[in-house]
C-alpha cells in the first residue's frame, strides 16, 4: 500500500485536493484504477490530519460484464457507502446510435448521473481514477489531434454544480497500480468498456512504449514537461 499511498498523498498535498470536512465521492468503475483509488483514500483517511468522508458512486451502463456484486463486496469490506445507478449508455451509444467514437457521449451520460448523486449525498468533491499514464496519453492526444499543449488538471472546480474534481493518482503509474492489484490479489473487472484496447488512447499508450525502446527517458521527460505546465497552473490558482 505504501507504493500507492506515497504518490497519492504527494498529489493531494501538492495541489491541496483535500480540506477539513470534505465529503468525497469516488467514481468506482470496477477497473484497477478506481478500485486502487478507493483503497488508497480509505487507507489515507485513517491517519490524514484533515478529516474527510468517503462514498463510492458507480454507474451500471448495461454491459453484460458489469459486476455489481464485486463492487458491493469491495465497499462492504472497507465500510464505504456505495451508490449504484443504472443508465442506458449501452442502448443509447452502442445499440441505437452505433457511435464509432462513443467515448465522449458515454462519458457525458455518466458524468451527469455522477454529479446528481454527489449533490444529493452532499458531496463537495468527486475523485477520479486517472493515473500518470492517463496524463501522458491525454497530453499526446491533445498535441497530435487538436494541436494544443494541454492535459487534465489535477484539481478543477465545476461552476455549475459547485463540485470540485480531484485526481489523486496523477503521480501514480499504471505499472505500480497493476503491481498493487496483483500483489494484494484484489478482484477487479478486467473489462469496464467495450472500447478497452481499441481507442486512440490505446494508440498513444503503444506509441509511448515504442518510443521508450530508443528513448528510455521519454516518460520522465514528457511528465517533467507536463509538471512544469502544472506548476504554472498551480501558481495561477494560488
Amino acid at each position: 500500500m505504501q507504493q500507492i499511498l506515497s504518490p497519492l498523498r504527494k498529489a493531494i498535498e501538492e495541489y491541496n485536493m483535500i480540506e477539513e470536512g470534505d465529503k468525497i465521492a469516488v467514481c468506482l468503475s470496477g477497473g484497477k484504477d478506481s478500485i486502487t483509488l478507493l483503497y488508497g483514500l480509505k487507507a489515507l483517511q485513517r491517519f490524514y490530519p484533515k478529516h474527510f468522508d468517503l462514498i463510492a458512486i458507480s454507474i451500471n451502463p448495461g454491459f453484460d460484464f458489469f459486476n455489481e456484486n464485486l463492487l458491493k463486496d469491495i465497499c462492504k469490506k472497507i465500510d464505504i457507502p456505495l451508490f449504484i445507478e443504472n443508465n442506458h449508455a449501452k442502448e443509447i451509444v452502442f445499440d441505437i446510435r452505433k457511435e464509432k467514437n462513443p467515448c465522449s457521449l458515454c462519458a457525458n451520460l455518466r458524468r451527469g448521473i455522477i454529479n446528481s448523486i454527489a449533490i444529493k449525498e452532499h458531496c463537495n468533491k468527486i475523485a477520479l481514477g486517472h493515473n500518470q499514464d492517463d496524463v501522458l496519453e491525454t497530453f499526446l492526444l491533445n498535441l497530435l489531434y487538436t494541436g494544443t499543449i494541454n492535459t487534465f488538471s489535477p484539481i478543477s472546480f465545476m461552476d455549475r454544480t459547485k463540485i470540485t474534481l480531484i485526481r489523486p493518482l496523477v503521480f501514480t503509474s499504471e505499472k505500480d497500480i497493476k503491481k498493487y492489484i496483483k500483489r494484494n490479489n484484489i478482484a477487479i473487472m478486467n473489462k469496464v468498456c467495450p472500447m478497452d484496447g481499441k481507442s486512440k488512447r490505446e494508440d498513444m499508450k503503444l506509441q509511448i512504449i515504442s518510443w521508450q525502446k530508443n528513448i528510455p527517458m521519454i516518460r520522465a521527460n514528457l511528465f517533467g514537461a507536463i509538471l512544469r505546465n502544472l506548476d504554472d497552473w498551480k501558481s495561477h490558482n494560488n
